[in-house]
């Protein structure tokens, strides 16, 4: 055989050419012959994954997704493996109980865990250990714990109010509610998960591990494309500030301090981490495990119900009649503050329909929370999902889409008390909380 010498230019130029080759062959397989080919979407997003993430980047997927619904129906492709649902019954068969012999949609681990040295909790864990650890933390959001945990609580509003009072002048001076909110929850959560507050209402700012929070999300979008793109993780990981290093470290360090304070109270303490120090020797838990569990229970409930309360508090005092109506039925139903507590609030039907609606217009996690199709795939909404698939349901667009609800965009608490005006409304589509084994466990 004879074997031609060529020059470096022209091996350069082959080597490109093969490059070209692949990533053209790459996009027309995902395009046009990929087993999820028959699903509609974008061209751009079909055949790569960084049509999704230039969305996520820019901070708008929530909204184009009702868009690319609106265009493509309900089933649509926004990546070469994920398909994302804009159906009711979507619920249940990607996320609810399943029978005897029937395989879960587990978490898509590249989502949650986008690189494999982080720390398995709650969220990322399988269908087993999230089992475990849901009974074991469950202690911590029973009727008895909640009881005794309320008075706790109260101080902290007691404190919002009071803090709110001297910061506004009377009403004279504008404050930033959400800030405020966001101060109360963390206080909250953090001493029901560490045994002590963050300090923020006291201090009127942020401490510095709640601000680390909301400075490494920023870099999350970032850390998610790992999952999708392991070869080029180093360079990814170049992309992240060194900044946001520091903080992660910081935030890791806070953390262990603050979890070895409470462990020092011992574990008799009705808070949402006594359940797992109880188990701490038994399933051999390291403080590594500890801390990400106990920093999800924080993250899951202080900013998610802060911005509830940034939502439900812009859309009263867009909406005056709304707000005159909550208020009369607050003021109609206790004579003193001391009245107010977590039994008598369920009587405030208006108020909770103002929630809900909150919920429906400004849902804490507007994305999708992605899913993948068990071993020998499923059907999803009649629809064929081969194994592997990722899956999701992105809730404002769910939420937003006029095939649901009846004028979606304005705020209509009458729609979750009978109205007859919304009884086209379809009900089954509203799960702020999820739905199945894996929901919330703080819905209650």
């Amino acid at each position: 055989m004879l074997f031609l010498p060529i020059g470096i230019g022209s091996a350069v130029g082959l080597l490109f050419a093969s490059i070209f080759a692949y990533i053209v062959a790459y996009l027309a397989y995902n395009a046009w012959l990929n087993p999820l080919r028959k699903y509609p979407g974008p061209l751009f997003m079909r055949a790569t994954r960084l049509g999704y993430l230039h969305r996520a980047f820019r901070g708008t997927l929530p909204f184009d997704m009702l868009d690319l619904h609106k265009k493509y129906g309900p089933v649509v492709r926004i990546a070469p493996n994920e398909l994302a649902f804009a159906d009711p019954a979507a619920w249940n068969d990607i996320q609810g109980h399943r029978t005897k012999g029937q395989l879960e949609f587990e978490k898509a681990q590249l989502f949650y865990r986008p690189i494999e040295s982080m720390e398995i909790d709650i969220i990322s864990a399988d269908r087993t250990e999230h089992g475990l650890l849901r009974r074991t933390l469950s202690h911590g959001f029973s009727d008895k714990s909640l009881r005794e945990q309320q008075p706790m609580i109260k101080a902290y509003i007691d404190k919002l109010i009071q803090r709110l009072h001297e910061n506004c002048d009377d009403g004279s001076k504008t404050v930033d509610i959400m800030a405020w909110y966001n101060f109360t929850t963390f206080d909250i959560i953090g001493d029901l998960a560490f045994g002590e507050p963050f300090g923020c209402l006291d201090s009127s700012d942020y401490h510095p591990w709640v601000r680390i929070i909301f400075q490494m999300a920023r870099a999350g979008v970032v850390l998610q494309a790992l999952g999708y793109y392991p070869s080029l993780k180093n360079f990814l990981l170049s992309l992240v500030p060194e900044s946001v290093r520091e903080q992660n470290k910081q935030h890791e360090e806070l953390t262990n301090e603050k979890l070895l304070r409470r462990m020092e109270l011992g574990a008799e303490r009705p808070d949402l981490i006594e359940g797992l120090l109880r188990k701490k020797d038994e399933w051999g838990l390291t403080m590594s495990r500890l801390s990400s569990n106990a920093g999800k229970l924080i993250i899951g409930g202080s900013e998610t119900t802060a911005t509830l309360l940034s939502g439900v508090t812009y859309y009263l005092a867009m909406n005056p009649a709304a707000l005159e109506k909550v208020t009369n039925e607050v003021r109609s139903t206790f004579k003193t503050e001391d009245e107010i507590d977590f039994n008598s609030v369920n009587n405030l039907t208006y108020m909770l329909a103002c929630l809900n609606e909150a919920l429906r217009m400004y849902p804490p996690v507007p994305v999708g929370l992605p899913r993948v199709a068990p071993k020998g795939g499923a059907n999803v909404c009649g629809h064929y999902v081969p194994e592997g698939t990722v899956v999701g349901i992105h809730q404002w667009a769910l939420y937003h889409n006029d095939k649901f609800f009846k004028d979606p965009f304005n705020f209509h608490p009458e729609r979750f008390l009978g109205d007859s005006a919304f009884e086209s409304d379809v009900r089954e589509a509203f799960q702020p909380f999820h739905v199945g084994p894996r929901n919330c466990i703080g819905k209650k």
